[in-house]
């Protein structure tokens, strides 16, 4: 079973892209989503992340406090990374053992730092989703509700689609005029006719 890595950065619509190849029957990893269920879930992570980021990164219902959280990680790369060092080796673990009880030609996982986490090197094949970057500010301001400085911080800490677009095997570009389902197809026809 192949391994399909899939990223873009925020707002480029990757989700939508997934949502498209799992009507199509294939298997999504979504790792974002899992990360964020294992930093409400896994005790080891709750105690790594209270050591480092104090009591207050846990709401009082034990689920993350995420505006915290975000305001203090986008602000600061080193911590940023050392987030990424307590959450993704068991987000990884969960990948793997999830690769296990699947059944198709290949699987997709999704993560928004595949490339910035070198966990793609753990992929058969990469697609990046690309969108100008006006298009997705205004996309995240929509579905987050946050201010389009937030959005640019974040966007600052994300590889950008020109790093991204060297390192993956297919791009889809996802603007506004841009038909993404023929890209999907595509890309689908290729994966399985050389896996």
């Amino acid at each position: 079973m192949l391994k399909i890595g899939i990223t873009g950065g925020i707002g480029s619509g990757k989700s939508t892209v997934c949502r498209v190849f799992s009507v199509m029957g294939i298997p999504v990893f979504e790792a974002d989503k899992v990360a964020r269920k294992l930093m409400d879930t896994d005790e080891e992570i709750h105690e790594k992340l209270v050591r480092l980021f104090g009591a207050a990164v846990y709401l009082p219902d034990q689920t993350v406090n995420r505006k915290y959280l975000a305001g203090i990680v986008f602000k600061d790369p080193s911590l940023l990374a050392k987030l990424n060092e307590i959450v993704h080796p068991v987000v990884r673990k969960t990948f793997f053992d999830w690769c296990e009880r699947q059944k198709s030609p290949y699987i997709i996982h999704e993560a928004a730092i595949l490339f910035e986490s070198g966990f793609y090197k753990m992929m058969d094949k990469t697609i990046t989703v690309v969108t100008n970057e006006d298009e997705r500010i205004h996309r995240v301001m929509k579905r987050d509700g946050i201010t389009i400085e937030l959005v640019k911080e974040r966007i600052k800490n994300q590889w950008s689609d020109e790093e991204r677009m060297k390192l993956a095997d297919f791009v889809i570009g996802n603007n506004d005029d841009q038909l993404i389902i023929p890209q999907i197809i595509e890309i689908d026809k290729k994966i399985k006719a050389n896996g």
